[in-house]
């Protein structure tokens, strides 16, 4: 079957791009739409992601969609999702990675309801995998519920490393569009209130910047509301940098001090206050599980998640 014209937004079933057989859709997001496909060759099923071909022609676009297959084929951890393939087939230009069977952690907690132990040991494994992008160099600088999928298995996987930018020594090569990334219709790379004070202020990021963003995931899917969310982009952006959220204890009065801790000293406003890496942050994390589960914590669910009035929704 060929492929579609440009204003065709999806794939049809049956589609061929190589030797992958595209069989329904399964997501869309900001860099292309995600659709379920078989490996005629391996005889598998696989996920297909697929940029919109809208914006092909768009050299910014096509060369941060390469680099999130490059980044994520570089890395070889269990909790990133596994980057199979890169292709392009009639002006397709398409990424091939392993199949999660499983839901966002937003899904996840919406739908599930888990404990609080459960969700401190989903937000390890993030910090597990964050860690090991670090130590080669890679932050992901998009970390958000949407970008955290569990496994049916309780096995947590980092997806979308399409905002990956590799570190240079001392900031070396850091313009200032690669600091404050805008595409050309102004929309901020990253969704915004996940964005760390670095971030929303156009500085350089490094690693910490990641350890922020998982610090906000965590504070909103405990809690069922986003730690900073303006009006407006620019008044969002202005709470990241200058506005303390509400301290978690107060919106969730069963999390231990241990976990408000965590949350509270990965969201510091300077970086240099921070978790140094995410591994630190992962172990600290792994206690506070560990600590809910002997302790029988792990029981309690964790807040519904279902925004507050006046809270930004998710």
């Amino acid at each position: 079957m060929g492929l579609p014209t440009p204003l065709c937004m999806a794939l049809l079933t049956g589609t061929r791009l190589g030797r992958y057989e595209v069989r329904s859709q399964i997501g869309v997001g900001g860099m292309g739409e995600v659709y379920l496909a078989s490996d005629s060759l391996l005889g598998r099923d696989v996920a297909l992601k697929v940029l919109p071909p809208e914006f092909a022609s768009e050299p910014d676009r096509l060369a941060r969609f390469a680099r999130e297959a490059r980044a994520a084929s570089a890395l070889n951890h269990p909790n990133i999702l596994t980057v199979f393939d890169l292709g392009r087939q009639s002006g397709t230009h398409f990424i091939v990675t392993e199949l999660v069977d499983g839901l966002t952690l937003r899904d996840w907690v919406r739908e599930a309801r888990p404990s609080l132990a459960e969700l401190a040991d989903a937000a390890r494994q993030a910090a597990l995998a964050l860690a090991a992008a670090h130590a080669a160099g890679i932050v992901h600088r998009d970390v958000k519920p949407e970008n955290l999928m569990r496994r049916r298995d309780g096995f947590v996987k980092v997806l979308d490393f399409g905002l990956a930018k590799a570190l240079m020594p001392d900031g070396a090569g850091d313009s200032p569009a690669d600091r404050l990334a805008v595409t050309r219709s102004g929309v901020v790379l990253g969704t915004v209130r996940y964005m760390s004070p670095e971030q929303a202020s156009g500085e350089a990021v490094d690693a910490r910047t990641d350890v922020w963003s998982l610090g906000v995931v965590l504070y909103e899917l405990a809690s069922g509301r986003a730690p900073f969310g303006g009006e407006s982009l620019t008044a969002t952006l202005l709470e990241i940098v200058s506005r303390e959220p509400a301290p978690l204890a107060s919106l969730v009065p069963d999390a231990p001090e241990a976990l408000c801790r965590v949350v509270e000293r990965a969201m510091r406003k300077e970086r240099a206050e921070r978790f140094p890496t995410a591994a630190e942050m992962a172990a600290e994390l792994g206690a506070v599980a560990r600590a809910l589960s002997q302790s029988g914590g792990a029981a309690a669910a964790a807040t519904a998640y279902a925004p507050r009035p006046g809270s930004p929704r998710p």
